[in-house]
């Protein structure tokens, strides 16, 4: 073991209190808050775009319901199978240069994306299928690269006394981000009155789409005037081994992954089936309000969608604050169980829009109780230098999740909700709901072998 790695594991050992780890956190390095100023904005331009992926496919590219939601989620589902490649990019370049190949890849992907929906408009539509895929893995890319990129951040530029709510600061400034994007979309994309006699821009989709992309190449250019080589030297916390990190193989690298531990890969893979609830916000949820719901809901759908990220920007880091010495195990079984157990909620066979709005706070808060903890639990596993590979491994349910929940979900809208005829989306729901409740009942039944095996490490 190295001297990098025992530090590492010491650390935590130290207590603090809440106070004096506040302090640090919000005294942290410049290359802290410029990794984080990247997590904001692409928090925006990422969600921006995803939010209404589905409608634009189906809509102005004029793909199926089925095809658009394979299109959709093997998008998010290349985003977390890149993660794994792209986790040994910032180990290998550094967090800066990873962040800088990750934001061009990304403004390229939207340009494209942008224009997908011109051949279409000319009755060539395969050419805007080949365009609007192009576009997708270039973004899948891009966003594969930056994630890990963002929390190998968090790791290298902060104190591993405040781990805990330096990876909550990053998966809440991202939502903080959406929290922006959610408020500002519904004014771009339609005309209908806000505030008074203050009505929308009403520049659709695609003035959505074209803000996001230009948000994208603002950022590139803020990050590399910025984040320069000096500030990423004088600012870096945790250093690893660079020669040695520098010498190894992709081969080495992967093996000294905890793939062979069946304790820890049935740790993150038992999260696989209420995962596929996040997959549903963005693969079924916006039909889903724009067909059972009436206009003047839709027309403001992105506020609905936009309530789970405020919950997230204020709970996550007050979660994590308050459950610090909480194990990562106790919060996932809570907030998993939370997360699963409010689906039901939707099982009306009734439109109710109080029912939604209260389904996506509970659920939300579920959310918050565990998601930013398990990559704390990852990140505190991962060596220096290693962290990005960490947390590429940590994001293969993910990856399963999203791809997965896009074959079916298409095809699930058209039977239960299709867009014109007899619905039945409470029966829908009430089957994701039985899905997602496998990974509390699975967590609770396999607990004492998980942590014996965390005791004997």
């Amino acid at each position: 073991m190295s001297e990098n790695e025992q530090t590492v594991q010491k650390a935590p050992e130290a207590k603090t209190s809440l106070k004096e780890e506040l302090k640090i956190i919000f005294s942290s390095s410049r290359a802290f808050w410029l990794v984080n100023l990247v997590n904001f904005g692409e928090g925006i331009a990422y969600f921006g775009i995803l939010t209404l992926l589905t409608l634009y496919l189906g809509g102005s590219v004029g793909m199926s319901d089925a095809m658009t939601g394979i299109s959709v989620s093997t998008f998010t589902g290349l985003v977390t199978l890149f993660m794994f490649g792209g986790g040994f990019v910032s180990d290998k370049y550094g967090v800066r240069k990873a962040l800088t190949i990750a934001l061009v890849l990304l403004f390229s992907g939207r340009v494209l994306l942008g224009f997908a929906e011109l051949p279409s408009q000319m009755g060539l539509q395969p050419v805007g299928y080949v365009m609007s895929w192009a576009a997708i893995v270039l973004m899948a890319l891009g966003s594969g690269i930056l994630q890990p990129a963002l929390y190998a951040g968090a790791k290298e530029y902060t104190n591993p006394k405040v781990s805990a709510i330096a990876f909550s600061f990053i998966y809440a400034i991202m939502n903080l981000g959406i929290v922006f994007e959610n408020f500002v979309s519904p004014f771009i994309r339609t005309d209908e009155p806000f505030i008074g006699n203050i009505h929308g821009l009403g520049w659709g989709i695609m003035g959505v789409f074209l803000s996001c992309t230009a948000l994208t190449g603002v950022l590139l250019l803020a990050h590399m005037t910025l984040f320069t080589k000096k500030t990423e030297k004088e600012c870096r916390v945790a250093v690893a081994n660079e020669e040695e990190n520098k010498n190894k193989t992709w081969k080495q690298r992967i093996s000294e992954m905890p793939f062979r531990d069946a304790r820890f890969m049935w740790f993150i893979f038992i999260l696989l089936p209420v995962q596929t609830l996040f997959a549903h916000q963005f693969l079924t949820m916006p039909d889903y309000i724009f067909r059972v719901f009436p206009a003047e809901v839709a027309a403001k759908f992105e506020w609905i969608n936009g309530i789970n990220p405020f919950i997230i920007v204020i709970f996550v880091p007050l979660i994590a604050m308050l459950t610090r010495n909480v194990s990562v195990f106790k919060m996932l079984i809570i907030g998993t169980s939370i997360s699963a157990a409010t689906t039901f909620l939707l099982i009306g066979q009734q439109p109710d829009l109080t029912l939604l709005i209260l389904y996506v706070i509970i659920f939300s808060l579920g959310e918050a109780a565990w998601s930013s903890r398990f990559y704390e639990y990852v990140g505190d596993l991962a060596p220096v230098g290693q962290v990005g590979a960490y947390m590429g491994l940590a994001g293969l349910p993910w990856f399963m999740a999203k791809f997965t929940t896009g074959l079916y979900s298409g095809s699930m809208l058209s039977h239960f909700v299709p867009k014109d005829g007899i619905q039945h989306p409470g029966e829908m729901w009430l089957i994701y709901a039985f899905i997602a409740c496998i990974s509390p009942i699975g967590l609770l039944l396999t607990r004492k072998w998980i942590e014996g095996g965390k005791q004997k490490a």
